[in-house]
């Protein structure tokens, strides 16, 4: 199978790196020096365990150098690149090829169904987690079920995506296939609702927020909006299981840096208003209350707006109980 996988960003390199040695595969992303980087040396990939390796992938950065096209895109972008990205994969996509996303958030799917078509549009979710260390270099950080399904109404989708979750399978990421992508697509976002937004505003790990009583009880409360806006809607799902899913992948994903964490480090624009946004957006459309889910968009949105005004401690500078510190505001 032609693999080409649309975001080269930590998922992206990850789910590249695993797939190389099973499928031919391509990257294709607009950061010139990720790509430089890797094109040159090749992408390091630093197990779970610690151990570093270098994966040989050809990454592309323009539609034009990518050569032949690819019997499946991966879009592994941030949700505020859905439509380009599709744009993209229309042109790089074989005829009877899939787009799949990876994504976070509400609506990839269909956008990328209206620029591709749906039955050339799937949806997929993933529990593994990596971060990006550097420009070429991605430490897989956890390890989590990756669950595939058909675009809505899409039945003849079945036999492309069962090849799909047998060469995942075959390259050790643990895959399983869903009838209902719409449950697919919201079962993850509660997970990120309840993860993304607290781990960015408190700059913690994953697993921190399950293992913290004051950081589980607010997570808690954004799950449960979440489930309350998913019951409003009648999205089919195990309601009473959604606060124990989401502990369950804070602590297989507990030393990961959640992407809306690693955004705001990066001082890049995060997929709030797909995730938390979201949920506060269709609690609106069906009169649910989302207090907590707003004020967390709204934290975040004003943590992406003071950026440049941040003010940082360096390691040596940070407090402890005993003495005083400085600290500088960045610049």
């Amino acid at each position: 199978m032609d693999i080409l996988i649309i975001g080269a960003g930590a998922m992206g390199g990850l789910f590249g790196a695993l797939l190389a040695p099973v499928a031919s595969v391509r990257l294709y992303t607009t950061n010139s020096t990720h790509a430089r980087v890797i094109n040159r040396d090749g992408l390091m990939l630093t197990e779970m365990d610690g151990t570093t390796h270098t994966v040989r992938i050809r990454v592309c950065a323009a539609p034009d150098d990518c050569g032949r096209q690819a019997d499946l895109v991966l879009l592994c972008t941030k949700a505020q690149a859905t439509h380009a990205a599709a744009v993209t994969a229309r042109m790089l996509l074989a005829e009877q090829g899939l787009v799949l996303t990876l994504q976070n958030g509400l609506g990839n799917l269909e956008q990328i169904a209206a620029v591709v078509g749906p039955a050339r549009a799937a949806a997929g979710i993933t529990a593994q987690a990596a971060t990006l260390l550097a420009p070429g270099h991605v430490r897989h950080a956890g390890c989590g079920a990756t669950v595939l399904a058909a675009g809505p109404g899409q039945e003849g989708q079945q036999a492309k995506i069962a090849a799909i979750a047998e060469l995942f399978n075959r390259a050790g990421i643990d895959t399983r296939i869903s009838k209902d992508s719409v449950s697919l697509v919201w079962s993850k976002l509660i997970v990120n609702v309840g993860i993304n937004a607290l781990a960015a505003l408190l700059r913690v790990p994953n697993g921190v927020l399950a293992q913290m009583p004051a950081c589980a009880t607010l997570m808690n409360q954004a799950v449960d909006e979440a489930v309350a806006v998913a019951r409003a809607l009648r999205i089919p799902m195990d309601y009473e299981e959604q606060r124990e899913r989401v502990r369950e992948v804070c602590l297989l994903t507990g030393a990961n840096q959640a992407s809306m964490l690693q955004d705001i480090l990066r001082g890049a624009t995060t997929e709030i208003e797909a995730i938390n946004g979201a949920i506060v957006a269709k609690g609106r459309e069906v009169g649910v209350p989302t207090p907590v889910n707003l004020l967390l968009t709204q934290l975040i949105t004003a943590l992406e707006a003071t950026a440049s005004q941040r003010i940082e401690c360096s390691s040596s500078q940070r407090p402890s109980r005993a003495k005083e510190t400085s600290c500088t505001r960045k610049s």
